[in-house]
């Protein structure tokens, strides 16, 4: 019993060592986007995006939708951890707006997400 009580804990700490290990500390810089209707259609990056008079992409991050950084490369993060907290609180007012961000970058399932507690405005 004390065998694979070792051997699991030793399998546990692996799977830790190799996650941390996937993730590290970055800076990105970019758009914030609304990540459901730029699936739909890349063009989608600006807050009135769908034409319907209305904050589109500040009015699907404040419903909780997973928010997003568009980089000058075209590379996407999927905003995760504090700033994402409370159906994107943090995030709302930034909406289509470049900013600066540090945290954790890690991939799941092929999207990048960084996990970031705080942003720097950089254009409005």
């Amino acid at each position: 019993m004390a065998k694979c009580a070792a051997v699991f804990i030793g399998a546990l700490f692996g799977v830790a060592l190799a996650a941390q290990a996937l993730s590290k500390t970055e800076t990105v810089t970019g758009q914030l986007i609304d990540l459901s209707c730029f699936s739909l259609n890349q063009g989608n990056t600006s807050n009135s995006h769908m034409g319907k008079g209305y904050n589109c992409a500040q009015a699907c991050a404040r419903d909780g939708f997973a928010v997003g950084i568009l980089t000058a490369g075209g590379k996407v993060y999927e905003v995760t951890g504090d700033l994402a907290a409370n159906k994107n609180a943090k995030l709302v007012p930034h909406m289509a707006h470049t900013v600066t961000v540090t945290g954790e970058v890690s991939e799941e399932n092929g999207q990048m997400m960084i996990a970031a507690s705080d942003l720097k405005m950089i254009t409005n």
